[in-house]
This record gives C-alpha cells, structure tokens and sequence, in this order.
C-alpha cells in the first residue's frame, strides 16, 4: 500500500510538471529553435543528475555495473524516448499549441497497452483493444477538427509521434529498471540522449540563431532542464518502477489538466468543442485500458481470501 501511495505520488507530480513544460516550452521556443531547446535541456539535466548519481555512490560506497548489452538498452530509451520523443514533442508544440500538445501525448497510456504485447509480452484483451480504438479516435479528432491549417495539423502528428514513442519507452524503463535504480536509468539515458541531439542541434544552430531577449527566457530553459527533465523524468520512472505500467500510466493524464489550465491561464489559448470531445474519448480509453488488471487482482484477491477462509 505505501509503495502504491509513493508511486501515485511521483506520478502525478511528473505528469503535472509535464503539463505546466508545455506553456513554459511554447514561450522559450519562440527564441530558442526546437533541437537547441532539447539540448540546453539534456546538457543542464545531465549535470544535475550526474551529480547526484556519483554523490549516492559515494554515500554507499558502491559503484554502478553496467554490461554491455546494458549500454545498448539505455541507449535505445535515451534515442527513441528522450531525443526522438522530447523532439517530437517541441517541434510539434511549436507548430500547435500547448493544451493540444498536452493532450495528443496524454494518449499514451493506451499506446502502452500496445507495446507491453511485444516488448513484455502482455496479452491484449478485448477491453484494451477497446480502449486502444477509443485513445486513436480521441486523437483523431483533435487532430481533425481542432485544427487551425496545414502548420497546425503537421505540429499534431508530430505530437502523435511523441505519445508513440513515450510509450515505448515507458515500456522499456520498465524493462531496465530489473537492473537499475530510476535515477541511474535516467542519467545514463539523457547521457545517450544529449550525444544524438548534438548533431543535429550544431546544424540548427547555423540555419536558425539563438536569441536570448530577456532572463525569462534562461530561467525558462533551467525550468524545463531541471525540474521538467532532471526532476519530473526521475519522478517518473521512479513511479512506473514502483506501479504496474498499466495502472501507473492512468496518472499522465494530469498533464492535459495542467497544460490545458495554463494554456489558457497564462497564453489565452482558447479551447473548442473539439478538444473536449476527443480529450472525452482518450480519457474513457485509458480508463478502460487501466481498470482491467485492477479489476483483475482484486478478483484473484478475493479468491485467494477466500480459499485461506475455507483452509
């Protein structure tokens, strides 16, 4: 119970923080391009957590094993999860806008149920197949009808490709932390991250210069590397390690309700019709998808307690 209760915890703390990166990155990307952004974010959580990793080592006195087949699984979170996804994610952001942002990624805990059939080997029972057609169809329309031109709708698959990815690598943390802490999966991760993001940040960087009119622009930047990247993606994985990836990923969908709130709050984006009606459906959908095995093991505990009554 008080693992459950932490791992709530930590993931709706990163799901909101998430919510809240979204108007933060909308404001930044005005000055900053896109693959810049996402590397001053990796190089400044980088140093943070790198910190903290070694200063645990020396508290315990024990040092980090990592195989070499090791090296190719955190490698593999930190390309498709932290470069392709977060990528995705701020170019697509810069294209749309924040609450739409929010929600086309909040879909990825139905994408979950997906990938856990070939990466953990879940079986996809008729009520997740449900909930999966409900997510598509709720993205589909905000796609569709909450659509401003042709920039707008390439912004949204662009976020559709954020919500794909995330949830693989959901997936895949899940997968890595057998072996490893949150925050050395983390670490190691952004580390991988930041060496794909380089390249193709040095080629932005001549097409599109970087302008810094003000320090609310810095401390945006310091805002989305610390505590958007540093703190809520070891928040994260911490909770998707402590909860099952079905149940813990019920907990992203704090993010809509943030980003949605201050979107509106703080850049006066205005929400239509639309956005409700699929936001409606890809939040039935992943209900669907995470109270079945709820529903599951409360049934097996009932019958386990009832055989112990009979014993």
């Amino acid at each position: 119970m008080k693992k459950t209760l932490f791992g709530s915890f930590y993931l709706s703390l990163a799901a909101s923080i998430w919510g809240g990166m979204y108007v933060v990155s909308k404001y930044v990307l005005d000055f900053v391009p896109p693959f810049t952004l996402v590397w001053l974010r990796y190089i400044t959580a980088f140093i943070v957590l790198f910190g903290i990793l070694k200063f645990r080592q020396y508290k315990t006195k024990m040092r980090l094993s990592i195989r070499k087949q090791d090296y190719f699984l955190l490698g593999w979170i930190g390309f498709i999860g932290y470069f392709v996804s977060i990528s995705l994610q701020f170019i697509g952001t810069k294209l749309s806008d924040a609450h739409t942002g929010a929600l086309i990624t909040s879909a990825t805990p139905a994408f979950i149920v997906l990938f856990a059939k070939f990466v953990l080997h879940e079986w996809i029972t008729l009520r997740k197949a449900v909930a999966l057609l409900l997510a598509t169809i709720g993205v589909v329309i905000v796609i569709g009808l909450d659509n401003n031109g042709g920039q707008s709708f390439w912004g949204n698959m662009m976020l559709v490709g954020a919500a794909l990815t995330w949830a693989l690598l959901s997936v895949y943390v899940k997968v890595a932390s057998a072996r490893f802490s949150a925050l050395a999966i983390t670490t190691y991760a952004i580390w991988f991250a930041l060496l794909f993001t380089t390249p193709v940040m040095l080629w932005e960087l001549h097409e599109q210069p970087v302008s810094v009119p003000s320090m609310s622009v810095v401390f945006g930047i310091l805002y989305l590397g610390i505590i958007s990247t540093a703190g809520a993606f070891f928040l994260w994985n911490k909770g998707m390690e402590m909860m099952d990836a079905g149940i813990g990923s019920l907990f992203f969908f704090f993010q809509p309700l943030v980003g949605a709130v201050f979107g509106f709050l703080f850049l006066r984006e205005q929400i239509t019709a639309s956005f409700y009606l699929g936001g409606l459906l890809i939040i039935i959908g992943v209900f669907i998808a995470i109270l079945s095995p709820i529903h599951q093991r409360q049934s097996k505990e009932g019958v386990n307690h009832g055989r112990s009554l009979v014993e």
